[in-house]
């Protein structure tokens, strides 16, 4: 088989094994009366990110070829979600959260590292075949979001998106993933290469980079906004099903399809790539991240003004403006990250600007979000209209971005000169 229809399949699965759980676990969660804890669940991605990629690196550097890795880590994930799965039937109605919790924790520790193995399993694949990886990879990489989105329907459409029955899909296209790794061309390992120091090999060197007035503004910068990072994954659904107690949206659209809703942020995060490019040749980073900043603003914003009858265009508006929001700050900063530091110690700098964003920055902001709306919506009274509190924390969320905005345009000096063709 062509090794390009290969690689899509593995970033398909990839992908899709997040996807299945990744937007419509609040929802379960809040089912089994652990709403208030939702923010645990997605922090902890963030926190797992600060070390297992790096460490997994290490392993795969030294040690274990990365496809061989790859399938080890899918299968360890895999099996812990499946059993995360089977104790949430088991214990139905009673869920204890200490229990869950672990179970989840392991499974995440093990997968996000996969994120990065894949693709340099991708690499070490393409290189192999001659292929220029900086032309064939992207096309590739969007089948991973493909993947993603087609979960996101599959759990929707099956009727599990309020069940730990999506634990069991995410774990099952985990284990088929982990079988489906050791077919990928065997990735070199460097046992006898150069000796790093820990310090070095985690990447920690790139901390220099703070010394830097303009770079410690953009790493700084970079944390603050990854805050909004995991937001909307953990509570976008579970606001949109909350309008469901108004009878006359019980059988809205918005109600019943909010998963799949919830995908047009996806498609627009597909999309969006195409257009940074050209926005960064044209405008330059601080503008693209300003509109990174400004798109989180109507994100949270539209969110706030919708309702599944008149306002249900704001609702889709808030999806489609998640592309810019995530794409222009996401790829626009690690190309940033890629073009303002020196070769020496260009990856360390990329694994300082995910641990910035994906690590510290999404871990507070999600523990922080949970304390929002924990105050406004689950700590309420029983019974009691969770809807205004929902509008309250959308609001608020809003006006973080927008300080965080006016912030960085002050602080942020960079002169952006246009290149011509």
């Amino acid at each position: 088989m062509n090794i390009k229809i290969r690689l899509t399949i593995l970033n398909f699965l990839e992908f899709a094994v997040w996807g299945a759980y990744l937007i419509s676990m609040g929802l379960y969660l809040g089912s089994e009366g652990l709403g208030s804890n939702i923010g645990w669940f997605y922090s902890v991605q963030g926190f797992v990110s600060l070390c297992m990629p790096a460490l997994m690196g290490i392993v795969a550097d030294k040690w274990i070829q990365a496809q061989r890795l790859l399938g080890l880590c899918h299968a360890i994930a895999g099996a812990f979600m499946i059993a995360a799965c089977l104790y949430g039937l088991s214990a139905a109605g009673n869920v204890s959260f200490g229990i869950l919790f672990t179970l989840y924790t392991i499974s995440v520790a093990f997968f996000m590292p996969t994120i990065a193995l894949t693709n340099s399993v991708a690499y070490n694949a393409l290189e192999k075949e001659g292929l220029d990886t900086v032309k064939a990879f992207p096309p590739i990489r969007v089948w991973g979001t493909v993947g993603f989105i087609c979960s996101m329907w599959a759990v929707n459409l099956l009727g599990i998106k309020a069940t730990a029955y999506q634990f069991a899909l995410s774990g099952g296209l985990s284990l088929i993933m982990a079988a489906y790794s050791l077919t990928m061309p065997a990735c070199p390992t460097n046992k006898g290469g150069e000796k790093k120091s820990l310090v070095e090999a985690l990447g920690l060197r790139a901390f220099a980079l703070f010394k830097d007035y303009r770079m410690a503004v953009f790493f700084i910068f970079s944390m603050l906004l990854g805050s909004c990072l995991q937001i909307t994954n953990g509570y976008a659904t579970s606001y949109l099903e909350a309008w469901g107690a108004l009878p006359q949206y019980a059988d809205s659209l918005m109600v019943k399809y909010s998963v799949i809703i919830t995908s047009i942020s996806q498609m627009s995060e597909t999309l969006c790539i195409l257009l940074i490019p050209f926005c960064l040749s044209r405008f330059g980073i601080k503008k693209v991240m300003l509109m990174s900043m400004l798109a989180w603003v109507f994100r949270f914003g539209f969110f706030a003004i919708g309702n599944p009858g008149t306002g249900f265009v704001f609702i889709i508006l808030s999806m489609i403006v998640y592309g810019v929001a995530f794409d222009f700050f996401n790829i626009s900063g690690s190309l940033f990250v890629d073009k303002e530091t020196d070769l020496g110690i260009r990856n360390s700098a990329q694994g300082l600007f995910m641990m910035m964003t994906n690590g510290f920055g999404a871990t507070v902001g999600m523990l922080t979000a949970q304390m929002v709306v924990n105050h406004y919506v689950f700590n309420l009274p029983e019974g009691s209209d969770t809807l205004p509190g929902w509008k309250t924390c959308w609001f608020i969320f809003a006006g973080y971005a927008l300080v965080v905005a006016i912030l960085f345009a002050i602080l942020f000096r960079y002169k952006h000169e246009v290149k011509k063709d």
